[in-house]
């Protein structure tokens, strides 16, 4: 017998995705509600679809396209970045889906053995993209205990050549976050950006929920050659399954754009044709369209707020932005948060996301914006009723 062929040790080493073992462990689970994955109660927009159903049989939409996207939905996206974001002197590539974004990027900017920066609780799947592509050296800096919001005292000390170390390549942020709910402020933001553009450091800044704005706050980016924004369709126009996001990095810099297309050429070549189209005729109806429906998960997460009260009232953060609550477990289960929502599942028929998967042990991520109001309600109860018995008698 020959000697067994051996997996790569850089994927061996990243860790298991953590909705992978969440949907094995719902699969076990008869009628379980998740307030797990983050997603999206609503379909796109309705006019959108009924134009895909016109294209399907067009000899184009079953034909490669340019691989940095559609020359329409690419200028329409300019335009958009221009209109809503305040982004001037950026470009656009269509990714499938802000995750791919995201490692077209690492695999652009960063060199396996580069060190690289985030801030707990962070996403995970961003914290895998660091993993597999090499990309090992990974700072997990501190949030704000009170607000969650990245400590860039903590940043600044890291950015500086008095620690005697590699300055990080590459520092990224979500904003509004992931899994922490929390808003980065544009003072903050501009702050983390000015000790990274010193440092000669990248910023990438993942802008998935920038929609998700509530109590009256607002959403902002800012841009400079050396920022790279993300963002997504999947959870604004409810496009998850189709997959389409984009990238807007910095015109100026040299170089950049065509080393990006290296990397998209040999992933997904472009991203699918019909969910670009979906996107383009789903940016016809505006922002106004997001905003009637990201409004009524404010009575989701007031429902889910109560239910986290068994907890105690200082232990639930975030739910300021984004669609997510993060919540501290009773202290015995500081270790245990698996093992809790794993329980909630079997006893309880919840689901939620450990805190451990984004650096947070002891905590647990919970999503408003999977389910209708009414559906939202029921999964509440059930959570309320799982942590007053977690509190009161264990996991018994």
């Amino acid at each position: 017998m020959g000697t067994c062929a051996k997996l790569a040790k850089r994927v061996l080493e990243t860790d298991t995705p953590v909705m992978v073992q969440i949907q094995e462990l719902v699969r076990g689970s008869k009628d379980a509600i998740s307030l797990a994955q983050g997603v999206v109660y609503w379909q796109p927009p309705e006019n959108a679809l009924e134009k895909i159903k016109e294209i399907i049989r067009e000899p184009s939409t079953s034909r490669y396209g340019a691989d940095e996207g559609l020359p329409e939905l690419r200028a329409a996206l300019t335009e958009k970045l221009r209109r809503e974001n305040g982004l001037h002197k950026s470009s656009v590539v269509v990714t499938a889906g802000a995750n791919q974004a995201f490692v077209d990027l690492v695999l652009t900017l960063c060199d396996p053995g580069d060190s690289v920066v985030m801030f707990a609780p962070y996403y995970f799947n961003a914290y895998m993209s660091f993993q597999m592509t090499g990309v090992t050296n990974i700072l997990v800096g501190p949030g704000n205990p009170e607000t969650l919001q990245p400590d860039a005292d903590w940043l600044e000390r890291i950015l500086s050549k008095e620690e005697n170390k590699p300055i990080p390549k590459l520092v990224t942020v979500v904003n509004p976050g992931n899994p922490s709910g929390t808003y980065i402020p544009e003072p903050l933001l501009r702050r983390i950006s000015d000790m990274c553009e010193r440092a000669g450091s990248w910023l990438v800044v993942d802008n998935t929920y920038e929609y998700f704005m509530y109590d009256g706050l607002k959403h902002s980016c800012i841009e400079g050659n050396h920022i790279v924004n993300i963002f997504s369709f999947s959870k604004a126009y409810g496009m998850m399954g189709w997959r389409v996001g984009y990238i807007a990095y910095p015109t100026e810099v040299e170089g950049l754009a065509d080393q990006l297309l290296k990397v998209q050429d040999n992933i997904p070549i472009c991203a699918s044709i019909i969910g670009q189209r979906l996107a383009l005729y789903s940016l016809e109806e505006g922002p106004d369209w997001i905003k009637d429906r990201v409004k009524n998960l404010v009575k989701n997460r007031e429902l889910l707020r109560d239910a986290l009260s068994p907890l105690g009232e200082d232990a639930v953060k975030g739910g300021e932005g984004a669609i997510y609550l993060w919540a501290k477990l009773p202290e015995k289960y500081s270790n245990d948060d698996f093992g809790v929502v794993r329980w909630l599942v079997q006893k309880h028929r919840v689901v939620v996301i450990p805190g451990s998967a984004s650096g947070g042990p002891g905590f647990i991520r919970i999503s408003f914006g999977g389910l209708t109001e009414t559906d939202c309600a029921v999964a509440a109860e059930r959570l309320r009723n799982g942590l007053e018995e977690l509190v009161r008698d264990g996991m018994v």
